[in-house]
């Protein structure tokens, strides 16, 4: 099972989104576990707070250390106590991913990396974000999920756990799903059709219904790399430079299409003339 936590000021927030739908139903098959650490619990401040001004001036506040250490050094304790009593003398950290705008922006790769930690630890700023010593200390990954800035870490924690979660083994019934779909090896999703047969006018393409499995398949490829090509040139490049080997069995297979229709339009030709 895979463990998930996270540091938050807003820990309904966090449950509510990922209860339901395939991740609700994955921790009620215990594939996965998420927990949500509220943060103010472990303020020492008498009053519950958690923030307070920047020194050297400006906007906003800034979530102090002393509540952040402490809130992850009980998560860290709990995860170390539970992989002892499975490993003995066994003392592993988890990874600490910081929710930030600063950080490396979050891919499918990236997704593949972590899921195979058996936990991540998420923590989510809030105001003018948290302060650095505290980040210097615990924070083992930076991440971000885009150029632009939210409220709070919580949304972009919860849309790396999403996809993070989907590849844990158990938590998808179509475990192939979780390898065939957009960003597998840089290529995004082929266009896909259900039931009718015909929409608005508009058909299925004939190739699916052929059932000619291999044609099928390489209908599919092909879709996707001109889909990729279209709308994200950045990935096909990458795609392209690592499937030479594509380009040239595709040209071989052109030129024996090419070869083969000459023959038989000369073939026609010539029973023409005869």
């Amino acid at each position: 099972m895979m463990n998930f936590h996270v540091l938050t000021l807003f820990p309904e927030m966090i449950m509510q989104g990922v209860g339901t739908s395939i991740l609700g139903k994955a921790m009620e098959r215990e594939y996965i576990s998420i927990e949500a650490v509220n943060i103010r619990d472990y303020t020492t401040e008498k009053h519950g707070k958690v923030d307070d001004y920047t020194y050297g001036g400006g906007a906003g506040m800034l979530m102090q250390a002393q509540p952040v250490f402490d809130a992850y050094k009980a998560v860290e304790a709990k995860i170390l106590a539970a992989n002892n009593g499975a490993n003995a003398g066994v003392k592993k950290a988890p990874r600490v991913i910081y929710v930030t705008p600063q950080g490396q922006t979050f891919h499918q790769g990236m997704a593949r990396e972590f899921a195979k930690e058996d936990d991540l630890v998420f923590l989510c700023g809030h105001y003018e974000g948290i302060d650095e010593r505290v980040l210097e200390e615990i924070v083992t990954d930076y991440v971000s999920i885009g150029d632009y800035v939210l409220t709070g870490g919580e949304l972009p924690a919860m849309v790396m756990i999403d996809a993070i979660a989907r590849l844990v083994p158990g938590v998808l019934h179509n475990e192939e799903s979780a390898t065939t779909e957009s960003f597998d090896n840089y290529l995004l999703e082929y266009p896909q059709y259900s039931r009718p047969e015909v929409w608005k006018d508009k058909r299925v393409p004939e190739i699916l219904l052929s059932g000619n499995h291999a044609k099928i398949e390489e209908w599919r490829l092909e879709q996707s790399i001109e889909r990729t090509k279209k709308v994200r040139p950045d990935l096909y490049e990458k795609w392209a430079q690592e499937n030479e080997e594509y380009f040239i069995k595709k040209a071989k297979k052109e030129a024996r299409e090419r070869k083969k229709a000459k023959k038989k339009q000369l073939a026609e030709k010539n029973s023409c003339n005869s």
